[in-house]
């Protein structure tokens, strides 16, 4: 996403509030190296990034870390023993969040570019075409591998240790959640660039 770190964020102390001032630089976005709050508080500020794209992709890693405890918690010598552990290992590399939070930074550039889409009167139609089809990857990548994560996480289940199979079902429904978030993003790059063609 749009380069937003934590040096670009300063908090001034008041005796009653508290005022936030965001700096943006799209070609340094890092949300991963925020912490929960500072991004929180990005989210909500009136600022075009982070945006849904961003929120979609790390409510993914949230989801995909959720069932990665659960998969760490099914390495008992009995899951050993039964093959279990093994499915658990499988699931824990395959559910590698970095590329979801990458995608929150991914998306954050893409839509710096796509603004420039639409104020850039000398950009050319080939130039404007690849900057929205790569707006439009982000957030169809995401439901890809947001739907390839659910399926993974459901066919381990029946191996899952059976006191934390919760926690790997609050991953799928996060996935789910995020999934379904990403397609309004889409949706919303698809339906722009039409009335954009007709304009």
């Amino acid at each position: 996403m749009a380069a937003i770190g934590i040096t670009d964020i300063t908090y001034i102390i008041s005796s009653t509030h508290t005022k936030v001032h965001i700096t943006q630089n799209y070609k340094m976005a890092n949300f991963k190296a925020l912490s929960i709050d500072q991004f929180l508080i990005n989210l909500a500020s009136k600022q075009p990034t982070p945006g849904g794209g961003a929120a979609a992709a790390i409510g993914a890693s949230i989801g995909s870390a959720a069932a990665q405890m659960a998969a760490n918690y099914t390495q008992r010598k009995k899951d050993r023993e039964t093959g279990a552990a093994t499915k658990a290992s499988a699931l824990i590399t395959s559910l590698d969040i970095s590329p979801l939070l990458q995608a929150a930074d991914d998306d954050a550039a893409a839509y710096a570019d796509l603004q420039r889409t639409w104020k850039d009167d000398t950009m050319s139609p080939e130039e404007k075409a690849e900057i929205e089809a790569r707006a439009l990857s982000i957030p169809t990548k995401l439901m890809e591998v947001c739907h390839s994560h659910i399926i993974e996480i459901n066919s381990f289940l029946p191996h899952c240790n059976t006191n934390i199979t919760s926690d790997a079902k609050v991953g799928i429904h996060q996935l789910a959640g995020a999934a379904r978030a990403a397609y309004q993003v889409r949706d919303f790059h698809i339906v722009y660039t039409l009335c954009c063609a007709y304009v």
